[in-house]
């Protein structure tokens, strides 16, 4: 059954990806709606074919059952309400809450059951990641001993909204970056987080003295696996990439190197996955595409079917990165 969805908030071309696969699964589009600086939903709506709304009074029809944000960050849980109360299920790009008040209100959402609250966290659905998910689980490498991801970002300054450096709307670089790798760390090792410390730092941008431009958090899962998490907005402008994001497991039996992004150095572009094991030398892995997309995922949600990315996971997620920034020590100025 085709779907009509709209669009509500579009600070960020994450929201890009979404409208693509629910186009790609037959879905349509019933327009796009920005309350505030208007430039990158012209460009996605006229990429798309989609209409630009003046007001979210066309989602309202009965016909629109799906929303899709990427409002700026700390008006997302508005949304969320807004369409709670039309009976309207949402997929938001992340994060979907910026602080602990926030993602209260975002629990009572959930509990009251009414709609189905998606988030974009797309790193489970990379071929590369559910690749690793499927060896893990097989005990390919053992026992997961530590897990570590590194996350470069490129800042591009001059392109971004102020929103973005504010930590009150943006959220911070714990809860903004952070976020996909407390859900993975969870999703690969199928352990709860015991604790966890994080040091946020300030090396750059003194005209934006609230912003943070680089974290590293110590996480000790329930299993005893060890993980350590790293983010920044330090990509160098010349990068071949935005940012070369890799993903190591160590096992008792074997190591695997996920590089995200791929490798310069090689001629095969895209996702690389390799391992050595005890009984086998640095092979490079083949990738299994996941069984469904991130937005065909959540369609199967909302229809009650079985899914890999769950109210529980998105609501983890989403309280460890308010705890690991409530707790962060913070280095530094500029």
């Amino acid at each position: 059954m085709s779907i009509r969805f709209g669009i509500i908030g579009c600070q960020h071309a994450h929201i890009a990806a979404f409208i693509q696969e629910m186009i790609a699964l037959g879905h349509t589009c019933a327009g796009l709606y920005e309350a505030e600086d208007p430039k990158m939903a012209r460009g996605i709506a006229e990429k798309f074919g989609i209409p630009l709304a003046d007001s979210m009074e066309p989602f309202l029809d009965e016909s629109v059952t799906v929303i899709g944000s990427a409002a700026v960050n700390d008006a997302k849980i508005d949304v969320i309400e807004w369409c709670e109360s039309h009976g309207k299920h949402i997929m938001v790009d992340k994060p979907a809450v910026t602080n602990r008040e926030q993602l209260k209100r975002l629990e009572a959402v959930i509990r009251r059951g009414r709609i189905q609250v998606g988030m974009m966290l797309t790193e489970r659905f990379r071929p590369a990641v559910h690749t690793l998910k499927r060896i893990l689980d097989a005990g390919e490498l053992g026992r997961i001993v530590s897990l570590m991801t590194r996350k470069p970002h490129r800042l591009n300054p001059s392109s971004r909204g102020a929103w973005h450096f504010s930590k009150s709307r943006n959220g911070g670089i714990v809860i903004d970056l952070l976020v996909h790798d407390f859900d993975l760390i969870r999703w690969l090792t199928r352990q709860e987080v015991a604790s966890v410390k994080t040091v946020v730092a300030k090396n750059d941008l003194p005209e934006y003295p609230e912003f943070r431009d680089a974290v590293s958090a110590q996480v000790v899962m329930s299993g005893g696996t060890i993980a350590m998490l790293y983010a920044d907005w330090h990509t160098p402008d010349q990068s071949w990439t935005w940012g070369d994001c890799r993903l190591f497991v160590n096992g008792t039996a074997g190591f695997a190197e996920l590089r995200l992004c791929g490798d310069p150095s090689v001629p095969e572009k895209g996702e690389l996955f390799l391992r050595v094991t005890d009984s086998e030398p640095l092979t490079r892995v083949d990738l299994t595409p996941p069984p469904a997309s991130l937005t065909a995922d959540f369609l199967a949600r909302i229809e009650g079917k079985p899914c890999i990315l769950t109210h529980d996971d998105l609501l983890a997620a989403s309280a460890l990165t308010i705890e690991a920034d409530e707790r962060a020590e913070v280095l530094g100025g500029v």
